[in-house]
């Protein structure tokens, strides 16, 4: 596994010094919306769970509590990765047994872009007041000095070759491993920079991700995975940072320019085995052109919105239709 921290620092604070050029195609732009308890033996040898329980304040140390907790994250290597993790009012709500909820949560990972946080991306995505409405949990990690290693982008991290895979992977796991979120529905949105690291994950750790959602945000990585993942992807035509036809400057150390935004859904569905998507869906609002394919390999499909005029932001309204796509493709469903 690579390490999560770079080799020498001072080389990296001086490339760090041009990431803002570089990651002028990764910006935010604002806007837009406790363990298994054993017990005793009962009469006939085996523990009878209580139907329903009061659920503990924490699971394996991770609060049960309504509300967003920072939380940090051992990743096996020198220091630790943090994230927000919103609780809906839903996990107490619901049925617990064994110090576990009955039935786990869906789990939505929100990527911010390059040069923000994990807090940014919970403003920018609005994602907590969904979360409550529809009962799921997100969690916001922080990326590496502002970036994540997407493959060939960006910045810092992926000159610092950090392994934001076997955190992101780390992650999922600590909540799907607790019993409180739903390993048949992960979820990943991402925004510029922490939608191409959306792309990565959906590429290497297809067995642990359901579905993405991809805004303004290019695959600029290795793909072979070995089963598909529903992908909705988001793109302006008018976006000069990440184009929607191809073009630009992948990295501060890449001339290479982005694939179009085409090229990323043709290869999703064939990953799933569907024709071209044709089925209009709702848009976010404004110029927006919507249209989904049925669902093929293991309940897999692909969507696409192409918007006219729209340009390197998270366009109002894209939170809740990215749900909606989510909700309606679990994993094999």
């Amino acid at each position: 596994m690579r390490r999560l921290l770079p080799a020498p620092i001072p080389a990296l604070l001086a490339l760090v010094l041009g990431a803002a050029v570089a990651l002028a195609g990764c910006s935010d732009t604002p806007g837009g919306d406790g363990d298994r308890g054993g017990g005793k033996p009962g009469a006939e040898g085996t523990r009878k769970p209580r139907a329903t329980e009061k659920p503990p304040a924490t699971v394996r140390g991770i609060p049960t509590r309504t509300g967003t907790h920072k939380q940090k994250l051992d990743v096996g290597t020198f220091g630790h990765r943090e994230y927000l993790l919103h609780v809906p009012p839903e996990l107490t709500r619901t049925a617990w047994r064994d110090g576990r909820p009955r039935e786990p949560l869906p789990l939505v990972l929100a990527l911010h872009g390059g040069l923000a946080t994990m807090g940014e991306m919970r403003s920018l995505t609005g994602y907590d007041a969904i979360a409550d409405d529809e009962g799921f949990l997100v969690a916001y990690p922080d990326g590496f000095m502002t970036t994540w290693n997407a493959g060939d982008c960006c910045g810092a991290a992926k000159i610092g070759k950090i392994d934001d895979v076997g955190f992101l992977t780390r992650l999922i796991d600590t909540l799907t491993d607790a019993g409180l979120a739903d390993p048949d529905r992960v979820f990943v949105a991402g925004f510029s920079n922490g939608a191409g690291m959306a792309y990565r994950m959906a590429c290497e750790r297809p067995g642990k991700v359901a579905g993405i959602g991809v805004v303004e945000g290019a695959l600029v990585t290795e793909c072979d995975p070995d089963r598909p993942v529903s992908a909705m992807i988001v793109h302006g035509t008018a976006d000069r940072n990440v184009p929607f036809g191809g073009g630009g400057r992948r990295d501060i150390n890449d001339g290479r320019p982005f694939p179009p935004v085409t090229e990323a859904v043709e290869f999703w569905r064939k990953v799933a085995g569907v024709p071209a998507p044709t089925r209009r869906l709702r848009g976010p609002g404004g110029d927006t052109a919507c249209s989904a394919t049925g669902k093929g390999r293991d309940g897999a499909a692909v969507a696409f919105c192409k918007i006219e005029g729209g340009t390197h932001h998270w366009p109002a309204g894209t939170s809740r239709m990215l749900w909606d796509f989510f909700a309606g493709h679990p994993r094999g469903r």
